[in-house]
Formats: structure tokens, C-alpha cells, sequence
């Protein structure tokens, strides 16, 4: 079976306005395993076309309804577009060319050599097959990479994903700020790929990680006998990542001699590469990132005032974890079904108590530091569960005015109040179709945190690292109404 194209057979549309010729070529591939349509000229082709899914069309080019060119354009039209090759007498061979053009694969020319043909049609067979997995894992790509999958309910990062969201369809640098662990890869991705750039490359450059000696010939490349060791050319990164997008992580890490030339290549869209004197013109995109501040790095002279202005066209702010809580929930739950599936484990829940914790941590390394916690949880978990006692020590150790925690001490009947709310619900886990909704464990944890602030809730908002604004509004939604 087919599987990329889920039929048992793959199928080929053959077309000729002469019906020996079809006959001809339909016996040659009878015994073959194809499902064989055929059409006795241009017209039928294109309402066949039009109704049946073909992975190769087998046309004749000269014929006297519709000839073979207009059948290539069609067949290159369609949403999954089936593969042609054209046959063509000698003296035309200017059309099969022209065919190629229009999107053909391949001509042979008449008197047809039926092992030629067979063999051609193979090869047009496994093309077709490579471009329909391309397809299905772009779209994987798309769905990985798309807004939604920049996880996030909170006021915070439902403003980065509307930027992000706005500045995909533009041609716009983009500039993402943001502590280390924030992910500002994958919003750079996002905005890769649900830009018009999609089906180009996306090329990631991690600047630190490369020595500054060698940080310019790998951007943009050295010809044969630039330096000692350049023993043969190579294209930089730049220059492979023509008609996509270049991602520059830790982009303050350049040092101020390749920060010159860069600048050169964003405004002359146009690179040099180590050894030569010749511009190459490249089409590229430049989305950077850093966890500097870029304007203090301007003030004390060790990144260029020109490089970033031209850089800061689009600015989008990572905010850290901490200053968006809220947002654990989602992210333990995503993190959790990852990991699960990675070591072959059914899918764990998390009860309250312990997600509470995960809550309350000040996660300086944000959004990696808790990726890593939540996959040492699943690896070490010996239940389908996660209780407190299976949080690293640090954050076991995170009461509800414990050391570390956000916030003043609560009173022990305030104590004894939450954690009879925290009681009452640990029985049901996270992820359970039928227990405690993430809703109920961010309603629970607002409650909680109001009571122990004796319903501040100013402060409380301030606790929870969310405006007074979008706690109204979560209490509004709540039902519990204004003050």
C-alpha cells in the first residue's frame, strides 16, 4: 500500500487524442500496479482533473482540443499537484521544454521506447511521493510553530502573540527581548512560519556559541585559500538562508568589527563572503534575540546606535515566568503529556498541591528551568500522579509563606482554611476529564491568594504578577463580581 497517498495504487492519467497510442500506452502499463484513467484528449483530461486525485499525468502534447501545455498548467494548478510528463514528437522538443517549464517532470519523444517510459514514470512516482511528505510535514511545522503553540493565557502573552502575530505578514526585522529560558526561539519560529517565508529555510545562529574568529566567515561564508585551512568554498549562513529567515540568538555577543558588516548586509541586502571582493545578493529576513539590554549595551559603547536602530524596527518583550503565573498551569500540562510520551509512560496528572508549588516558584530560569523539573518529575514519578513529594526539595519546601514564597504569611486559620481547599480538591488531578479543570485550579489558587492578603486585592494582583486589571476581570469571569 501507498501509504504517503493512503491508496492501494498509485494512479495514472494518460492522455492522447489518438486511440491506438492510448491503447498502446495503457497496455504497457495494465500490468503494472496503477489504477490507469484515460483521456482521448485535452478537455477530458481537465474534467478528470478536476474530479479524481492523480499522482501522473502521461499527456501528448500536440493535440487538437487542448493540447498538452495547457494540461501541465492545470495539473501544476491544483492544491496537490500530480507529477506530468509529456510526450512529444522530435521536431518539437521546443514545447517539451516549455512543458518543463510550466511544471513537467521529464518528455520522451516519439517512436515511445515503453522501458523508457515505465522507468520515467518510477521516477515521477517517487518525486511525487517525497512532495507530498514535504507537505504533510510543513504543515506538522505550521501547527508546531503556529501562535497557538506560544503558550500563554495571560495578559502579558497575549500581547507578544498578537505582535508576533501582526509582524509575520510584514517584511520587518524583528528584535525579541527577553531573559534567557523566556522562549524567544520559538516566537522567532512562529513568525517564520506563518509568514510568507514559510517555505523557505529557517536558519538559527547561536552567536555565543561561536568563536569570534570565525563568527564572520560562518555568516557569510570564505572562498578557496581565503585563510589557512580554507581549502575549498563554503556558503555562509546567510547566503543558505536565501529566501527565509536568519535567526540571531544572543545577538549582542557580535563583536563590534562583524556588527559593522552586518549592518552593511541589512541595508545593501547583499553579502561578501571572507576572501572575496564580489556582493552576492541574498533575500533574507533577520529576526534577532538577546537577554541584554541593547540600549544600556549603545550607552557603554559595545553594540552600534546605527545596527540598532536598524535592528528595532519590531520590538517584542519576553515576559518572565514569574511575572506571569498564571501561564504555569498550561505549560506543566504540555510538558508533562511530552515527557510522558518520551519514556513510554501513560499520561501523568498533578495534583493541586504540587502544581500550587510549581506556582509559587520564582523560576529564574523560566520556562527551561521548569521544562527541566517537569521532565525530572516524570523520569523519577512512580505513580500516574504527582504529588508534593515528588517536586525537587526546593520546592517541596515552598509552604504557602514559606521562604521562597510570594507573598506575607498566613494566619494559621487562613492556613487551615486553604489548605481544606486544597484538600478537598487533591483527590482530582490536572489532567482528568473529570476532575479538577484548569480553571478550577486557577480560581482556587486567586481565592487562596486573596484570603491570605485578606482580600487586598491590590496586593494580591501584585502577589499573583498579574495588573489589578486582569484580576477584576478573572474575578468578573469568576462571578464573584466588583468590589
Amino acid at each position: 500500500m501507498n501509504e504517503e497517498q493512503g491508496r492501494e495504487k498509485a494512479t495514472l492519467l494518460i492522455v492522447d487524442d489518438d486511440a491506438d497510442n492510448l491503447e498502446s500506452y495503457s497496455m504497457g502499463f495494465s500490468r503494472r500496479p496503477y489504477r490507469l484513467l484515460t483521456a482521448g484528449g485535452g478537455a477530458r483530461a481537465l474534467e478528470i482533473l478536476r474530479n479524481e486525485e492523480v499522482d501522473v499525468v502521461l499527456t501528448d502534447l500536440k493535440m487538437p482540443d487542448i493540447d498538452g501545455l495547457e494540461v501541465v498548467r492545470a495539473a501544476a494548478a491544483l492544491p496537490v499537484p500530480p507529477v506530468p510528463i509529456v510526450i512529444t514528437a522530435y521536431g518539437t522538443i521546443e514545447s517539451a521544454v516549455e512543458a518543463m517549464r510550466l511544471g513537467a517532470f521529464d518528455y520522451v519523444t516519439k517512436p515511445v521506447n515503453l522501458l523508457e517510459l515505465r522507468a520515467k514514470v518510477e521516477k515521477a512516482l517517487e518525486v511525487r511521493s517525497l512532495r507530498v511528505r514535504n507537505r504533510e510535514l510543513q504543515g506538522l511545522l505550521a501547527d508546531q510553530f503556529a501562535f497557538e503553540g506560544v503558550m500563554g493565557t495571560s495578559d502579558q502573552m497575549r500581547e507578544v502573540i498578537e505582535q508576533a502575530r501582526l509582524v509575520a505578514r510584514s517584511r520587518a526585522s524583528v528584535l525579541i527581548e527577553g531573559e534567557s529560558g523566556t522562549g524567544k526561539d520559538l516566537v522567532a519560529r512562529s513568525v517564520h512560519f506563518n509568514s510568507s517565508r514559510r517555505g523557505g529555510p529557517f536558519v538559527p545562529i547561536h552567536c555565543a556559541a561561536i568563536p569570534e574568529t570565525l563568527l564572520e566567515s560562518e555568516l557569510f561564508g570564505y572562498e578557496k585559500g581565503a585563510f589557512t585551512g580554507a581549502h575549498q568554498r563554503r556558503i555562509g549562513q546567510f547566503e543558505s538562508a536565501d529566501a527565509g529567515t536568519v535567526f540571531l540568538d544572543e545577538l549582542a555577543e557580535i563583536p563590534l568589527p562583524t556588527q559593522v558588516k552586518l549592518l552593511r548586509v541589512l541595508e545593501q541586502r547583499e553579502i561578501t563572503r571572507v576572501g572575496s571582493t564580489k556582493p552576492i545578493p541574498i533575500d533574507i529576513r533577520l529576526v534577532a534575540a538577546t537577554n541584554k539590554n541593547l540600549a544600556r549595551e549603545v550607552e557603554e559603547g559595545r553594540f552600534r546606535e546605527d545596527l540598532y536602530y536598524r535592528l528595532n524596527v519590531v520590538r517584542i518583550r519576553m515576559p518572565p515566568l514569574r511575572d506571569r503565573p498564571e501561564d504555569i498551569p498550561l505549560l506543566v500540562s504540555h510538558f508533562l503529556k511530552e515527557f510522558a510520551k518520551e519514556n513510554n509512560r501513560p499520561p501523568l496528572r498533578i495534583a493541586p498541591a504540587a502544581l500550587d508549588r510549581l506556582m509559587r516558584a520564582p523560576w529564574p530560569g523560566n520556562i527551561r528551568q521548569l521544562r527541566n523539573v517537569v521532565e525530572q518529575i516524570v523520569v523519577f514519578a512512580d505513580s500516574d500522579t504527582v504529588e508534593v513529594a515528588d517536586l525537587p526539595p526546593s520546592l517541596r519546601a515552598l509552604e504557602g509563606g514559606g521562604e521562597k514564597a510570594q507573598g506575607p504569611a498566613m494566619s494559621a486559620s487562613q492556613r487551615a482554611t486553604a489548605d481544606g481547599q486544597a484538600g478537598a480538591a487533591a483527590p482530582s488531578p490536572l489532567v482528568n476529564p473529570q476532575g479538577v479543570t484548569l480553571a478550577d485550579l486557577e480560581r482556587n489558587h486567586i481565592l487562596r491568594t486573596l484570603e491570605g492578603l485578606d482580600g487586598n486585592r491590590t496586593r494580591a494582583a501584585k502577589v499573583l504578577g498579574i495588573s489589578r486589571r486582569t484580576l477584576q476581570r478573572k474575578l468578573k469571569e469568576m462571578g464573584l463580581g466588583n468590589e
